[in-house]
């Protein structure tokens, strides 16, 4: 008999929530671990994906377990894992044609993993991987920032912004970010050195001779600044 387990499934494009269904346990490959997740996030690519936003790009087959970022436990691994061992804390981000985190237990290329540093508890972990990877992709990557490069974050409370700001730091860079005033003490904390309120302040007047912008925020706003 199939070993089975909880995972949250939606059966149709914008249905309105996932239901909690009983499904076969993942098969796992020579490269994979099986983790039982404790923690997954919920991010923007997970709504528009359930909504039908991304169904041109990212064609999944119906009825599909959501959920790309995880922290959790290992407890197998296969025949080609080397780098880890059952009782691992691990977290990590899926690949897109792997998605499947909102679910007790998940197979996963050791390749796209990590183990959790001691300082973080399972849920932060959780929250960390996609916005990680994007603001380190962007920054390190593409922009390629060195010491001395002046960076526009808008948006430095978000969940990429608080991990940009951190990052682009360690690259060097001279940060600037915008948000309200009420969280101007958090992304000081986290490095920003200049903080402008994006409620009074048009940073377009403020702020000249920058090497980039990381729009964090989409749509017209950086645009309209300009």
């Amino acid at each position: 008999m199939t070993e089975q387990m909880k995972a949250a499934v939606i059966d149709t494009y914008k249905q309105p929530l996932p239901t909690l269904k009983m499904v076969p346990l993942p098969v796992m490959g020579p490269n994979d671990v099986l983790v039982k997740i404790i923690a997954a996030s919920v991010n923007p690519i997970d709504l528009k994906t359930k909504d039908g936003g991304l169904k041109m790009l990212l064609p999944y087959k119906l009825p599909l377990i959501m959920g790309s970022d995880f922290a959790g436990i290992i407890t197998k691994v296969g025949s080609q894992v080397t780098n880890y061992q059952t009782g691992d804390h691990i977290f990590g981000r899926v690949q897109k044609k792997r998605i499947g985190t909102f679910a007790e237990y998940l197979a996963v290329d050791q390749g796209d993993i990590a183990l959790i540093p001691q300082s973080l508890t399972f849920t932060e972990a959780a929250a960390l991987p996609l916005v990680g990877l994007t603001s380190y992709q962007a920054l390190h990557d593409i922009m390629k920032l060195r010491q001395g490069d002046k960076v526009l974050i808008p948006g430095g409370s978000g969940g990429i912004g608080t991990v940009a700001i951190q990052i682009a730091k360690q690259l060097g860079a001279f940060v600037a970010t915008t948000t309200s005033a009420t969280n101007f003490e958090l992304v000081k904390s986290l490095g920003a050195d200049l903080v402008l309120d994006y409620r009074t302040t048009n940073f377009a007047e403020i702020l000249k001779d920058y090497d980039y912008v990381l729009d964090t925020r989409g749509g017209k706003t950086l645009a309209d600044k300009l």
